[in-house]
């Protein structure tokens, strides 16, 4: 596509002409993609991060166009008061959507989104598309774009569907919907209908039968695929097969992925896969040979006789409880961090019913302790202030075969730079116990 032609495109879709007044908001992976994006195409912008300099007045008076990254609030006042006196807010997902010429498929929930959105990009692979994986997961939407795409598989957060407008995919999914981000997004509903954007256009819908806040959002109008692992579906778990309606497409024990939870994410995969009209053999090799994404339910060691598995990337309470219910023996949990103001009186009676120790740290560490204090159950609490002492309490107090098991329901913020900073950290401490 020449510069002339996505000009024009773009002039049509958002009204973006040389006498625009653009400003971009933050200074991360997504602003530099857009500002790398819109110096390609000759349109020229302000550039600026409240990390870097505080805001002013004079930089939105006369903004026509913001494109403020995810991670910024759109209620800022300055930001809302430019939006209020006329300035239209575009993402760079609604800039991507404008101009992409091959399907989109859309994938968005409280977890498993990383883990679904790699899982189809590799089964597309294998049926050899080329296709263009990314969004809030690795690269840029815009750093996609490319005539020779086949397919892209675009992982979407809340952050980035709230402010997202002209998304068409012709497929997408809420893999499920739990307690995340309520400091941004204020309460459940609010954070689930913001999710629900996901579904706009007339793709296929692709429903969890097995969430209530996602089940609620089908459309009787819209074509819809159904999964489970609880009931018959489109796709579902019965006994130890994944099944698309009468047909078993593979074994459960054939999918190299810890937790039941991931075969929810195979099948979410699966059907998303056969919206997009993937060869469903081709489909099922890549997920036999699939591989636990970093910090995603990853066995890291099995120092002492021991299953050291880093779920750092749960940085909320559902994350966790899907991680912990995936187990049907009893494990040591490592939890805390920043709860982000979600209610841990959610989490308590899950670490009761599947944990037999909890490893506390953390800033809402407290909570945590407390949440558990309110049930009758007893069990196990050890406070720790780094993963050293993390991991020399586990490593005490577990015994042959024991499961332990980080996966914190909280952000990592208060610790650590981020959830991969702990997750290594947390390995970096296991490897380093004497033997």
């Amino acid at each position: 596509m020449t510069i002339q032609h996505t000009r024009h495109l773009l002039q049509n879709a958002f009204n973006l002409t040389d006498t625009s007044h653009l400003v971009i908001v933050g200074e991360g992976v997504t602003g530099k993609s857009i500002a790398h994006f819109l110096s390609n195409l000759g349109y020229g912008f302000v550039w600026v991060d409240s990390r870097i300099a505080p805001f002013t007045e004079n930089t939105f008076s006369d903004a026509t166009h913001l494109f403020v990254s995810p991670g910024v609030s759109l209620s800022e006042p300055f930001i809302a008061r430019a939006l209020s006196e006329g300035a239209k807010s575009i993402s760079d997902i609604d800039l991507f959507a404008s101009l992409a010429k091959a399907p989109i498929v859309a994938i968005s929930g409280a977890n498993g989104k990383s883990t679904v959105t790699t899982m189809l990009g590799e089964m597309a692979l294998a049926c050899g598309k080329h296709v263009g994986v990314g969004g809030n997961l690795g690269t840029p939407v815009l750093d996609l774009l490319s005539d020779d795409v086949d397919l892209y598989v675009l992982e979407l957060s809340s952050f980035q569907l709230e402010r997202t407008h002209t998304l068409n995919a012709v497929a997408a999914t809420v893999l499920n919907i739990s307690a995340d981000h309520l400091d941004r997004h204020g309460n459940l509903a609010d954070y689930a209908q913001t999710k629900a954007r996901v579904f706009a256009g007339d793709g296929v819908m692709v429903i969890n039968q097995d969430d209530e806040m996602v089940y609620v959002m089908r459309d009787q109008t819209r074509k819809t695929l159904t999964f489970s692992t609880k009931q018959e579906a489109d796709f579902y778990l019965n006994q130890n097969s994944l099944m698309h309606a009468t047909t078993e497409l593979m074994s459960l024990s054939a999918l190299p992925l810890e937790g039941k939870h991931n075969a929810a994410n195979a099948l979410a995969a699966l059907a998303l896969a056969h919206a997009a009209r993937l060869n469903v053999q081709a489909c099922v090799r890549a997920l036999q040979s699939f591989k636990a994404l970093d910090h995603r339910m990853q066995r890291v060691s099995q120092k002492f006789g021991y299953s050291w598995v880093n779920d750092s990337k749960a940085t909320n309470i559902g994350a966790c409880i899907a991680a912990l219910e995936g187990y049907d023996e009893k494990v040591i949990l490592i939890a805390g961090g920043d709860g982000k103001g979600a209610d841990m009186n959610e989490l308590a009676p899950i670490i009761c019913e599947k944990a037999k120790a909890v490893i506390l740290t953390g800033k809402d560490a407290n909570l945590i302790e407390a949440a558990l204090n309110r049930l009758p159950t007893i069990i196990p609490a050890y406070h720790a202030y780094d993963m050293r002492e993390v991991v020399a309490i586990a490593s005490h107090i577990a015994t042959d075969g024991d499961t332990i098991l980080l996966s914190p329901a909280c952000a990592s913020l208060d610790q650590y730079q981020n959830y991969q900073d702990r997750g290594n950290q947390f390995a970096q401490a296991i490897e380093a116990l004497p033997a």
